[in-house]
């Protein structure tokens, strides 16, 4: 069989799969609580891998191993921010929302953000939150499906218009049959097979490369100052704003409501230890895997047009042609994971949130359905008609997302008495600096951006406290 062939047939297998994960996660979905949070029941491994697979995203798998190809090791200083703000998600976050999950019988982020003020207040912030879910998400949908259509494009040399509305109709048809249990079964699939790709694909590079002992004599000779630089081409204040900037990333993980709703979905009795160890673990090791190589790409690879490609063409010199298959699977599992929890998330903002508790159950559902349907095909227009690179896509509705929900998350769980009229202008404020910031030429960092909003929000917070 030909090398197209054979891909074809691995990824064939594999959309089968997801598609039959869906149609039974869809026999255990019968209400709003199981379609978004499945049921309050997940356990450490599945909540744990499926957290994994939506945080580390094409961004990772594409985005990362370019960055590590083209600014060498300096990409490395995004990797202590993002394990810092996983774990102190994961070691102190998890298991107080986990606990109010089920004391306060909440279903989505937005119930956390409205637990006390009038009815006025909590209309408006249920309004704005989702709106900017659905904003940020659409952006961060869009970075997927290019992703997604950058992998078959390059695979079966289709056009990238086809093959985005390809990876956007997959998404599309298993995310609304079987609703969050689907989407937490295909993630810990897809969780699983990026952790293969993140220890297999740079194991093999570095061998190519002549092991670890031959690794950095060899990366030396063929690197720039720049990429051999732990600060790129910044010195002194600058130094500082760039090593700043890359760490407080990890800030925004206190704000994903995809990433937070696995803790809300976590059963009474879960084993948090064991889950906080696999996640924590997974983040690291994928992150600094990819950058690994990238790295090792440029010693092998001298010029190549679009640096994110750099995962493809290593697959395709590394590996025989079933294994080149099951890793490109793996890009196709990075998109999905991430795409599927956002589009989710948005279709809650709007069913579970503006709807309302009157609504019926069937009707919420419904429109639960049409909202990831209609998500879906915003995102495909937006990644064909606006393109842009995956990285920066994804790091603004990162950003916005996690300087509106984060600050307001952390307080509550932290035990301060948040005046609820202070939450809105609070959220307003954190997401209109981020666009501020974004649209600003770009810093060493881009610290302002990535913690300016966020601690700016959080001190808003803390002085307008109920005393």
């Amino acid at each position: 069989m030909t090398k197209d062939t054979i891909i074809i047939l691995t990824l064939s297998v594999y959309i089968v799969v997801l598609i039959t994960l869906g149609y039974f996660g869809s026999r255990k979905t019968y209400n709003n609580t199981d379609f978004f949070i499945g049921g309050r029941s997940l356990g450490p491994f599945v909540a744990s891998m499926s957290y994994v697979a939506s945080s580390a995203s094409a961004w990772v798998m594409l985005g990362l191993s370019g960055i590590g190809y083209a600014v060498g090791i300096s990409a490395l200083w995004v990797v202590p921010g993002l394990a810092l703000g996983h774990g102190f998600s994961w070691v102190w976050v998890a298991p107080r929302l986990q606990k109010l999950s089920h004391e306060k019988k909440l279903v989505t982020v937005t119930d956390i953000l409205i637990l006390e003020g009038s009815d006025k207040t909590k209309k408006n912030i249920r309004v704005f939150t989702a709106l900017i879910i659905i904003f940020c998400f659409m952006f961060y949908v869009a970075a997927q499906l290019q992703a997604a259509g950058g992998t078959f494009a390059v695979t079966f040399d289709l056009s990238l218009r086809n093959s985005i509305l390809l990876g956007g109709f997959v998404i599309m048809i298993y995310t609304m049959l079987g609703g969050f249990w689907a989407v937490s079964l295909t993630d810990t699939l897809q969780g699983t097979l990026m952790m293969v790709a993140s220890l297999l694909l740079p194991t093999l590079a570095l061998i190519e490369v002549g092991g670890i002992s031959d690794f950095w004599q060899n990366y030396k000779a063929s690197a720039s100052l720049e990429q051999l630089s732990l600060g790129g081409s910044n010195t002194g204040l600058m130094l500082i704003g760039f090593v700043l900037g890359s760490m407080s990333i990890g800030l925004g993980a206190l704000g994903q409501p995809h990433l937070l709703i696995r803790f809300m979905s976590m059963k009474k009795n879960v084993k948090m230890r064991v889950a906080q160890i696999i996640a924590i673990s997974c983040v690291a090791v994928s992150m600094i895997g990819m950058i690994i190589l990238g790295m090792c790409g440029s010693i092998m690879v001298n010029e190549i047009s679009n640096a994110e490609d750099i995962f493809f063409m290593l697959t395709d010199s590394l590996l025989p042609v079933v294994l080149g298959g099951i890793m490109v699977a793996a890009v196709l599992s990075a998109v999905l994971s991430t795409a599927d929890s956002q589009l989710l998330v948005s279709a809650s903002s709007i069913a579970h949130d503006l709807m309302g508790e009157e609504a019926e159950g069937h009707s919420k559902l419904f429109v639960s359905r049409i909202v990831i349907a209609v998500l879906c095909v915003f995102a495909v227009i937006t990644s064909i008609y606006l393109p842009s690179d995956i990285f920066s896509r994804v790091l603004f509705a990162w950003n916005a997302l996690g300087a509106s929900i984060g600050p307001v998350i952390f307080m509550r769980l932290a035990g301060v008495r948040v005046n609820s009229r202070a939450i809105l202008p609070s959220m307003i404020f954190g997401f209109l600096m981020t666009i501020i910031f974004f649209l600003r030429p770009d810093a060493p960092g881009d610290f302002l951006e990535r913690a300016g909003p966020f601690i700016l929000c959080l001190l808003i917070l803390y002085f307008t406290r109920r005393r």
